[in-house]
């Protein structure tokens, strides 16, 4: 497996981490009964809960062009020692955004995801040559 490809499956991994971290939050918060109920009336979270679920939706986000990177960067042979570290420090951006968004630190939050985001588009500009 190329490095890309390994941490694309620990990221997938730590959305696995961020979905049971947001899930409980949210039962915590709603409650058991709405939760598995069938939520016909939304109900919008608020405080931690929120914000795991906002870190949630940016990792879909930005895994999909960390995937795309990964992919093509494997298909093509492209990989290098400096797309591995980029995908590394993605991987290490991903880690540290999760704690940033539920802890709410600003502007700290904003710089970490601005690093996975560099990191990933390094990567897409180097699978071009």
């Amino acid at each position: 497996m190329t490095p890309e490809l390994l941490v694309l499956t620990l990221a997938a991994l730590l959305q696995v981490v961020q979905f049971v971290l947001y899930s409980a939050s949210a039962n915590r918060q709603v409650g058991p009964r709405y939760a598995a109920g069938p939520r016909d009336e939304p109900r919008q979270l608020t405080g931690t809960a929120g914000r795991l679920q906002r870190a949630l939706n940016n990792h879909f986000e930005g895994l999909i062009l960390f995937g795309i990177a990964a992919v093509v960067l494997t298909l093509s042979g492209g990989g290098s020692a400096f797309t591995a570290a980029c995908a590394w420090v993605y991987l290490g951006a991903r880690i540290l955004y999760v704690p940033a968004y539920a802890l709410g630190w600003a502007p700290g939050r904003s710089i970490i995801w601005g690093v996975g985001f560099l990191a990933t588009i390094a990567m897409l500009v180097a699978a071009l040559f």
